[in-house]
């Protein structure tokens, strides 16, 4: 009875490994793409990128999200929590700043599209606030076509389309909704 059942298990290791080996053939598969419609081609949490120039840094990317997609006709990088940016002049100090909820760079056209509670800080304390502002790092321009709040000086000017350079010296508001002065305050004591 006993080498009956060795026979079977022997039998039964021969019939395994048969198919085993059968199912190894070597054919070679070429996989084509991999690439699937709709997803990024690298996605990363927490990123926080130094931009560089001559060893000084020039500007500093922060955000929590970012997914690149380069297997599209027109490539793109897309920011979908926010980011922040901090920009750089020869010190270690940051002297402008932009934020936003969302975000998109085409690679193409090289441009930077921010969206949602846009708010860019120049160094001069100026600040612009909006809901869409493009920006092209090579021509050296910021814009929106949306309602704009624009701090400077001593007043806020608010109106509907912005055009500027990226440090805010020459800009213009297309649309101009009203404009409102601030003054300085001087603290009054009441009289004794």
């Amino acid at each position: 009875m006993k080498s009956f059942t060795t026979y079977n298990i022997m039998i039964a290791v021969l019939v395994a490994g048969t198919a085993l080996l059968s199912s190894c053939d070597k054919k070679e598969t070429t996989v084509k793409d991999l690439m699937i419609k709709g997803l990024p081609t690298l996605s990363s949490r927490n990123v926080e990128t130094m931009y560089s120039d001559s060893g000084k840094v020039t500007m500093v990317v922060r955000t929590p999200l970012i997914q690149q997609f380069t297997s599209e006709e027109n490539p793109y990088t897309l920011f979908p929590e926010g980011l922040t940016v901090l920009f750089y002049d020869r010190t270690d100090v940051p002297q402008a700043s932009i934020t936003s909820h969302y975000a998109r760079y085409t690679e193409k056209d090289d441009v930077w599209e921010l969206r949602d509670s846009v708010v860019a800080v120049s160094n001069k304390g100026e600040v612009l606030e909006t809901e869409l502002l493009f920006w092209s790092q090579p021509r050296d321009r910021i814009w929106s076509d949306r309602f704009v709040r624009f701090t400077h000086n001593d007043q806020i000017v608010m109106g509907t389309g912005f055009d500027s350079d990226s440090r805010f010296s020459n800009w213009t508001i297309k649309n101009v909704t009203g404009t409102i002065y601030i003054r300085d305050e001087q603290e009054v004591t009441p009289a004794d």
